[in-house]
């Protein structure tokens, strides 16, 4: 279960209109070996999360964050991929306007949430035509005014992939008021984004943060420690490769994954 940010207690002036903004790159990678596997693998993907099990998936978030959905927008693209645009508000809007799919707002009900208050997602997969690397890139934003967290819905979104590689940006901008006119620029403890994931996850990866404490401004990456090669290959059976294939596929997935994971080039030895 995700952990509630521990609210400041203060009394405002008006709306809490601190935005919350928590952004993810979620990796999935594999070993697809020939060009019809590599093509089964990206029709795979893009059956298992297309747009309407990521509507799902959001729809999930929205509730477990305690908002209220005002709009989704959705699109399954060609050759692949997917996105959804879920517009969200914390307070509840008039029944006659709520809306679960593409609609128009009276600007009575849109209120100040259409520039802060969202939740999308975006798939990237795809293969390298030489090597047999394949890879599943989920980005997804979850952004939010007043009082709900995205926090409430971390844990949840990394179990929904099966995620090789998580990088999460989590950040507080703007600032609220007080009865007595100070500013406000964060209105919840934290000193890092692992403070809110749970440690059965904690336990499955490497983990490492850069925060600008000054600026309220957290970033975490995580990698899976685990490496069971027979978990990385696609419609291929690790009994079919021979001992020197098993261990140049591993070499190769490995060294994917750390590339990614600290972002830069490994000069091959």
């Amino acid at each position: 279960m995700s952990k509630i940010p521990k609210k400041l207690k203060f009394k405002l002036q008006g709306f809490n209109n601190l935005t919350k903004s928590l952004s993810f790159n979620i990796y999935d990678i594999c070993y697809a070996k020939t060009p019809k596997q590599r093509k089964k693998y990206i029709d795979y993907i893009d059956e298992v999360y297309n747009a309407e099990r990521l509507t799902r998936i959001l729809t999930s978030v929205a509730n477990l964050i305690g908002a209220h959905i005002l709009n989704i927008a959705r699109q399954d693209y060609e050759p692949q991929g997917a996105s959804v645009t879920m517009l969200i508000s914390e307070g509840e809007v008039h029944a006659h306007s709520t809306c679960q799919k593409a609609c128009v707002f009276t600007p009575e009900a849109v209120v100040a949430h259409l520039d802060k208050s969202h939740i999308t997602v975006h798939t990237y997969p795809e293969s390298h035509p030489d090597n047999g690397i394949s890879s599943f890139r989920a980005d997804i934003d979850v952004s939010t005014c007043g009082h709900i967290s995205p926090l409430s819905a971390l844990n949840y979104l990394i179990n929904c992939f099966d995620s090789d590689i998580v990088i999460m940006d989590y950040r507080i901008r703007g600032f609220t008021r007080d009865t007595k006119g100070h500013k406000h620029y964060i209105d919840h403890k934290i000193n890092s984004i692992q403070n809110f994931i749970s440690k059965d996850i904690r336990d499955l990866y490497q983990l490492i943060d850069v925060n600008v404490y000054q600026e309220n401004i957290f970033h975490t990456k995580m990698m899976i420690k685990s490496f069971d090669l027979d978990n990385y290959l696609f419609d291929t059976y690790i009994s079919d490769l021979s001992t020197q294939e098993q261990e140049k596929i591993t070499q190769q997935l490995q060294r994917e994954m750390r590339e990614i994971f600290y972002s830069e080039n490994i000069p091959k030895i």
